[in-house]
């Protein structure tokens, strides 16, 4: 199995059709007998990269099965690449992309088969999947496992065979629902690297559903976090960054306990963490203010690091709000 850096994009097909949004949610909701899924979903999203948040069983999958008319919804009404997915969906298969959460390959197939198969089934000719396929597998790193089994892949190398057959027709735009569990740290590294340029070098747009906010916040320009059916918020990850209230961590070279009265002197509570750097929070997005304590106090040097983790901190508080679990960092 290849781990290197994914190899050079294929040219993107002539005549993208453009959008204001890929997505149009209007109050779309799905239930199960008494148990609702999803509630009320409202949400314009732009072309982009689009992390889509939540904890397991936050009604993320369910939103994407209603978007490609996987499932059925109870309620609303949405659209996607413009065209409505209760009547319009057969039209708009040929232009998206989906990786699902659990395996989806078709046993006694071969890698390079299964790709060229699913080609097929998006309206490709023969002739041009095959082409494809070889270029997609060699993109996602399965170059040297094109002509094995599916079935005596490993979990990560299922997963690139999956992405592979969601790129294969050159979509518009990719639900990727889990696309890094099961991958080793390099496999995971370069497979990050290939969504990450999707959007970049095809014009491909990506909406990568995750629990795994560092993977989010490494490849993403917008987010949405949806709990308990419910959408949370929506909004680019810049913006959200820039609501929530700062954060600073210090990790002083000395005198720790120095530094925690002078901070709690000018009305800042710091928290020893367990690695021993202070967890200070500010309303100020400047972290001036603590240099001039430290030059005023001469206080000892220290690293200052603003705003870490600040994307989990959102999440960890829009999901405590509304009575919902904790994710993983």
């Amino acid at each position: 199995m290849q781990n290197s850096a994914p190899a050079p994009l294929p040219p993107p097909a002539p005549g993208r059709v453009g959008y204001d949004f890929i997505i149009e949610a209007d109050r779309l909701g799905k239930s199960y007998g008494p148990q609702r899924a999803l509630a009320d979903v409202t949400a314009n999203v732009p072309p982009g990269t689009i992390g889509l948040l939540g904890p397991n069983g936050a009604g993320k999958s369910t939103f994407i099965k209603c978007l490609l008319n996987l499932e059925t919804p109870t309620t609303g009404s949405a659209r996607v690449l413009g065209r409505d997915i209760r009547t319009e969906s057969r039209a708009s298969r040929e232009r998206i992309g989906y990786s699902p959460e659990r395996d989806c390959h078709i046993s006694g197939l071969a890698g390079c088969e299964y790709v060229t198969y699913c080609g097929q089934l998006s309206g490709m000719p023969l002739r041009l999947a095959r082409q494809r396929t070889h270029e997609i597998l060699d993109l996602v790193g399965m170059g040297q496992e094109r002509y094995r089994p599916v079935d005596t892949y490993s979990t990560g190398m299922k997963q690139r065979v999956k992405l592979a057959q969601a790129l294969v027709h050159d979509p518009e735009i990719v639900f990727l629902d889990e696309p890094t569990n099961g991958l080793d740290p390099s496999g995971r590294e370069h497979i990050l690297k290939l969504i990450g340029s999707l959007r970049r070098d095809l014009g491909i747009s990506v909406v990568m559903c995750s629990h795994l906010l560092r993977d989010i916040e490494r490849v993403c320009d917008r987010v949405i976090i949806i709990g308990h059916g419910r959408l949370l918020e929506h909004d680019t990850i810049a913006n959200l960054k820039n609501r929530h209230r700062r954060v600073v961590e210090i990790a002083p070279a000395g005198e720790r306990e120095r530094f925690v009265a002078v901070l709690a002197a000018a009305g800042a509570r710091a928290v020893t963490l367990s690695n021993g750097k202070l967890r200070v929070e500010s309303a100020s997005d400047s972290i001036e203010w603590i240099l001039q304590l430290m030059r005023a106090h001469r206080l000892p040097p220290a690293e200052i690091v603003a705003n870490p983790d600040a994307l989990h901190e959102l999440f960890l508080k829009s999901i405590a709000e509304n009575h919902g679990s904790q994710p993983q960092p």
